[in-house]
């Protein structure tokens, strides 16, 4: 166990005095229902708090995403909270209204207590901190309150990049880490398996071919192949999941002549989304059934009104430990709390499959909150960790703006 610092105490005084209006702030966020494409009114609500702490420049973006500049220098440090939410599923399986924001027991519980609303809260009143006290003169913050994350994650960021003008040097993403640092995750392919049969009345099956028996076999295939994909000491193993099923069939008492199975395939490092895909078209049973493998594209249409679009395709990516910006931040933590935070990685995807998985922009997620309790009814999140982690995300633009001068060249 170490020392909190000088300028950790500092911190953590100036975020414990902003207590409340980050618990108030973030228990409004999760009293508006907001799942993807529907995220207008929290949205709206992200800007008007941006706009009451008196950011440089505040504004909306075209696919939804709430933008604040603080700052103008050179480089630009980009901190991503996503602000849209999974559905409730069965409200009847909730011990407590998943839009009340409760407030028990030193926590606050919800819908997005966790995935990822902290991160948007703590990060508006963490860049609050850092502008009274001061931004370096070189350094741009960029904060991204982002939008359809839960749908399609990565889109959002990739239209910040491509069409928002904002060109980050480094990232900070929130998706839960307990006030760790995470550094990579594993990333995914979605594809479906299509197969044609005959249809035929129910009462004669032998006078038709059934699409969904020609599953059969490669569902068989698909379980067998997650065994022997390849594995990684630090992201984990590839995986392979058949996740949905449907058909096309004339009525409940007719042979399906077309099925379709869905299928997750988790990527590992040094696995690509095309020999992924042709791994599972080279499947016995795909060659038996004549069955095809195409993989899925995503077209939605944001609550702007912006159409998004993209192959299902999220690479894996992983930033080394020894990189500076895992030191960086790591270093910031102890300064905090007194000790040396956990160094990991995530279970699922992020934003990150945008900057570090795409484009190589150097990402690390810091957040409070427990990834395992993301999408399940029991999200909470502890005060104490929304204080602690404002003050974290408060002196991170004086611990990246050398960093990210240095790496840019400058």
């Amino acid at each position: 166990m170490g020392a909190v610092t000088a300028r950790g105490r500092e911190a953590l005084e100036a975020a414990a005095a902003r207590q409340d209006e980050v618990v108030g702030f973030l228990r409004e966020l999760i009293a508006i229902p907001a799942e993807s494409l529907s995220e207008g009114d929290r949205c709206r609500r992200v800007l008007a708090e941006y706009e009451r702490l008196g950011f440089d420049e505040v504004r909306i973006d075209g696919l939804g995403n709430v933008i604040a500049r603080i700052g103008s220098g050179p480089v630009t440090v980009l901190m991503d909270g996503h602000i849209d939410c999974v559905g409730v599923g069965d409200p009847t399986a909730w011990d407590h209204d998943p839009f009340e924001g409760k407030l028990e027991d030193g926590k606050v519980w919800g819908r997005g207590a966790v995935d990822e609303l902290p991160a948007a809260a703590c990060m508006a009143y963490g860049m609050a901190i850092a502008r009274e006290r001061g931004l370096p003169e070189e350094l741009t913050v960029v904060l991204c309150s982002s939008v359809m994350e839960e749908d399609c994650d990565g889109f959002c960021l990739l239209h910040v990049i491509e069409n928002e003008g904002i060109s980050p040097d480094l990232v900070v993403i929130g998706e839960p880490t307990n006030l760790g640092v995470y550094r990579g995750q594993r990333g995914r392919v979605e594809a479906v398996i299509s197969t044609r049969g005959v249809s035929s009345h129910a009462a004669h099956p032998e006078e038709g071919v059934n699409a969904l028996y020609q599953l059969a076999p490669i569902l068989r295939d698909i379980e067998l192949l997650n065994d022997r994909l390849p594995g990684d000491d630090f992201l984990g193993k590839g995986t392979v999941v058949a996740s949905y099923v449907e058909c096309d069939s004339a009525s409940l008492n007719a042979v399906p002549a077309a099925a379709r199975l869905y299928i997750d395939r988790r990527l590992t490092v040094g696995e690509t989304p095309e020999a992924a895909l042709e791994e599972i078209r080279s499947l016995p049973s795909i060659a038996e059934t004549e069955a095809t493998v195409e993989l899925l594209e995503y077209d939605e249409t944001s609550w702007t009104g912006a159409r998004a679009r993209q192959d299902k395709i999220f690479p894996a990516w992983v930033l080394p430990e020894d990189h500076p910006l895992v030191s960086g931040v790591a270093g910031t933590v102890a300064e905090v709390t007194g000790h040396a935070p956990v160094i990991s990685r995530w279970g699922f995807s992020t934003n990150g499959v945008a900057t570090m998985g795409r484009n190589g922009i150097p990402s690390v997620g810091f957040a409070p909150g427990l990834e395992e309790l993301a999408h399940t009814t029991e999200e909470w999140v502890a005060i104490s960790d929304l204080v602690t982690a404002t003050a974290v995300y408060s002196l991170l633009p004086e611990t990246l703006a050398p960093l990210a001068r240095d790496l840019k060249g400058g």
